[in-house]
């Protein structure tokens, strides 16, 4: 069935404004005094909102491995204990390549894949991945996963590689002292650094 030209003008419209009401929820997290912890946990739910996805997980950088810090499914006892090499399954390939997956149908056949057994994500079909990225270095990596098979879109693909850049900014702000944001001469911050040559 061909959806009408103006029923598609209206859902792409639909699509791009609930994507700009994510990245503004987004930001206001970073923008308040909120720990680490909510700040991950928030982003999560309104990916897995937005995305209708099953399972939504951050994974961050521990020395060489990937560690589970924030999930939206109930299983409290694997954040912090669940870890992969960067070595080690589809995760450890997004992190190691500085890259996006997509993989629509029958994630786990995949060769990259490495099966926890104590994850129900492990049965999911599709699977989307992006690096966090935080001062041009990968320090985590992004899932999103659906139960049945799911045909990634180009506009899931950019929202998520988004969010992680804005998880990247959110653990560069964390491991500021709150002090030295209300210390800090802010302007002197950016003219220090010299001038700025525009390029015509």
């Amino acid at each position: 069935m061909v959806m009408p030209k103006s029923r598609e003008i209206e859902a792409r419209l639909e699509r791009t404004e609930q994507q700009l009401r994510l990245f503004q929820k987004i930001s206001r997290f970073l923008a308040r005094d909120m720990t680490l912890q909510e700040v991950l946990q928030g982003i999560v739910s309104l990916i897995t909102e937005l995305m209708a996805c099953d399972s939504c997980l951050v994974y961050l950088l521990d020395n060489n491995d990937l560690v589970l810090c924030a999930s939206n499914t109930p299983h409290p006892s694997t954040i912090g204990k669940v870890r992969l090499r960067t070595a080690e399954g589809l995760t450890g390939w997004v992190a190691r390549e500085r890259r996006l997956v997509a993989i629509s149908r029958e994630a786990f056949n995949d060769p990259r894949f490495k099966r926890f057994g104590d994850l129900p994500e492990d049965s999911y079909e599709a699977f989307l991945s992006a690096p966090v990225i935080a001062r041009n270095r990968v320090v985590g990596v992004i899932n999103v996963q659906h139960r049945q098979a799911h045909q990634h879109t180009g506009g899931e693909m950019e929202v998520l590689t988004t969010v992680a850049e804005l998880v990247g900014c959110a653990l560069v702000l964390a491991r500021m002292p709150a002090d030295a944001v209300s210390e800090a001469s802010h302007a002197d911050l950016v003219l220090s650094s010299g001038p700025i040559v525009m390029q015509s």
